[in-house]
């Protein structure tokens, strides 16, 4: 709840932004557990790149 007194020293503005917070919290990032993560799919991206490219071979496009 608001007082009148917080709404009176607003002027009488009943914006809700100057009343209520809706601004979402922060998520923390583990960087090391994420840098993991994209360890791995740069791993898997190389190995189905490797793939592909042995596949085109085998069409004959280089």
């Amino acid at each position: 709840t608001v007082s009148l007194d917080e709404i009176r020293e607003n002027d009488y503005n009943l914006n809700v932004a100057l009343y209520v917070d809706t601004t979402e919290p922060e998520e923390d990032i583990d960087v090391k557990e994420e840098l993991a993560k994209l360890r791995e799919l740069q791993t898997e991206r190389n190995e189905i790149e490797a793939t592909m490219s042995e596949h085109m071979e085998v069409l004959d496009y280089e």
